[in-house]
């Protein structure tokens, strides 16, 4: 398992539509960057809509960045796309037995450690926006373009 794919999909859209803010980005235009079907594309826009992260017009193609590159964290863009509940990266097994000695105290044991990673990986989400992965994609395309 893994996280949602969702959610590097979401940092995709983003990505494209500063990139071909000159161009219209389409759900169509997206999809073929991402190499996917572009209702895919559409349900993730729509909850990047909803967060307040992109805008969308009825009626028109194409999407626009709502707020600025540097006000968009990755942080953002992983709470827009649900990738999982607040404190739940990290699910717990159910019903462990408690008459073992391990199965009475492992949820109390790793439940804070669980808890601390999933801090940690969130405190460095908060800290990339997404002109750095924008910067960085033009960066790559320069060295390997």
């Amino acid at each position: 398992m893994s996280i949602s794919s969702r959610f590097s999909v979401g940092i995709h859209i983003l990505t494209v539509i500063e990139l071909n803010k000159d161009g219209v980005s389409t759900s169509e235009f997206i999809a073929g960057s991402v190499n996917t079907n572009p209702a895919v594309i559409r349900k993730i826009m729509g909850m990047l809509k909803k967060a307040g992260l992109i805008m969308v017009q009825p009626g028109i193609a194409g999407a626009e960045l709502a707020k600025d590159l540097s006000d968009i964290t990755l942080l953002d863009v992983y709470k827009a796309v649900n990738v999982v509940k607040e404190k739940e990266l990290f699910s717990i097994h159910e019903n462990p037995n408690p008459d073992c000695t391990v199965g009475r105290n492992i949820q109390n044991t790793i439940e804070p450690l669980f808890f601390s990673a999933q801090h940690a990986l969130e405190k460095v989400l908060e800290n990339v926006t997404i002109e750095d992965v924008v910067k960085d994609v033009i960066e790559n395309e320069k060295l390997n373009g």
